[in-house]
C-alpha cells in the first residue's frame, strides 16, 4: 500500500511542481509519447475537460499553430491557448459550437471523462461507458479523416463492446494503462489511430 501511495504522491507532486492541474496530465503525456495522438499544429478537442490537466498538455503539444477546445458541464479557470465551451457531451449540438470555433475538423479528440462516482461499481461502469458513447457521437461530427482519439474506460462488462465499436471506426485501437495510472484502478485507455468515417 505504501508503494502505491508513493506512486500516487510522486505524480501529484510532479503536477504541482510543473503547474499542472491534475496528476492525469502524466497519463496523456505517457500515452502521447508512445503513440503521438497529438502533434504540432493539431486541432484538439478535450471532452469532459475539467479540471483542465489534459487541456494544458494539449495546448503544449499542439503548439502555436494548433487550436484546443475543452468541453465540460462545469466551469474551469481559463487556460492560455485554449477555448472553453460549457456544455454536456450528451448534447450533440455541442459539436456545432466546436466546429464553429475550430473552423475545421479536429485532428484529435481526447476524453478522460468520468461520471459522478456513486460507489456502485456496475452503475458507475455503465454510466462511464455511456458517456464515452456520447463522446464518440460528437467525435463522428468533428474528427477529420485519419484523425486520432483517446478514451478512458472503466474496464468491465461493457468495455469490450465499446472497443469493438471503436474498431469499426479506426485503423488501429490499442488498449493501454499508462504508468501514471494506479495499478488497482480499473481505468484503461483506448488509443484510437487513423479515423475512418
Amino acid at each position: 500500500m505504501k508503494l502505491l501511495d508513493a506512486k500516487r504522491d510522486h505524480y501529484r507532486k510532479l503536477a504541482k511542481e510543473h503547474g499542472y492541474r491534475s496528476r492525469a496530465t502524466y497519463k496523456l503525456l505517457q500515452l502521447n509519447n508512445s503513440y503521438r495522438i497529438i502533434g504540432p499544429g493539431f486541432y484538439v478537442v478535450d471532452l469532459g475537460c475539467a479540471p483542465g490537466g489534459w487541456t494544458q498538455i494539449a495546448v503544449k503539444l499542439a503548439g502555436n499553430h494548433g487550436k484546443v477546445v475543452g468541453v465540460d458541464t462545469v466551469y474551469m479557470d481559463e487556460i492560455d491557448g485554449a477555448h472553453f465551451i460549457k456544455g454536456s457531451v450528451e448534447d450533440e449540438l455541442v459539436a456545432d459550437e466546436i466546429l464553429e470555433y475550430l473552423g475545421a475538423r479536429a485532428n484529435a479528440v481526447i476524453c478522460d471523462i468520468s461520471p459522478h462516482i456513486t460507489g456502485h461499481w456496475s452503475m458507475d461502469h455503465a454510466k462511464q461507458i455511456s458517456l464515452n458513447y456520447s463522446c464518440s457521437k460528437i467525435m463522428d461530427k468533428i474528427l477529420a479523416p485519419k484523425g486520432n482519439a483517446l478514451f478512458k474506460v472503466f474496464d468491465g462488462e461493457y468495455s469490450v463492446e465499446f472497443r469493438d465499436y471503436l474498431k469499426k471506426k479506426f485503423a488501429k485501437v490499442h488498449l493501454r494503462k499508462p504508468n501514471a495510472s494506479r495499478k488497482p484502478s480499473s481505468e484503461m485507455y483506448f488509443v484510437c489511430l487513423g479515423y475512418r468515417p
